[in-house]
């Protein structure tokens, strides 16, 4: 088992937001962190969301669309949703200790320039703040 503090990222199609959070935890203290991405109704990964994490330099080895309840009966010290309708779907999920909402604009949707670096600087820079709050001892 590991020691690893175990944190779940949700949205709902687990092909973009979440996909993102997991790969860049992963990448930012992978020493104290297991990261994990789950989506509601998970659909295929969006090409932009490897193209912006490559551009970046983060691996997204292992990334892949999977749905919520792959990860039934498992346990994470924090659940994190990444968009309202996830947070209102996930509010009661078994195996949860602390569930934190953070809403973030899909990039897959969205009509801004850059969405998907906009939305990747966006979540870096709070998983950055998450793991400088939750490593400090």
């Amino acid at each position: 088992m590991s020691d690893k503090t175990r944190v779940l990222f949700v949205c709902v199609a687990n092909a973009a937001r979440s996909q993102l959070a997991e790969a860049l935890l992963r990448h930012t203290d992978p020493e104290h962190f297991e990261a994990f991405s789950a989506g509601t109704a998970p659909s295929a990964i969006d090409p932009n969301t490897y193209e912006v994490l490559q551009h970046l330099g983060v691996s997204t080895e292992g990334l892949r669309s999977k749905a919520i309840d792959e990860f039934a009966g498992e346990r994470f010290e924090y659940v994190i949703t990444l968009c309202d309708k996830s947070a209102s779907e996930c509010h009661a999920l078994p195996g949860a200790g602390e569930v934190m909402a953070w809403d973030f604009e899909d990039p897959v949707t969205s009509d801004r320039p850059n969405a998907f670096r906009h939305t990747l600087h966006e979540i870096h820079e709070r998983i950055k703040l998450f793991v400088l709050a939750k490593t400090r001892r």
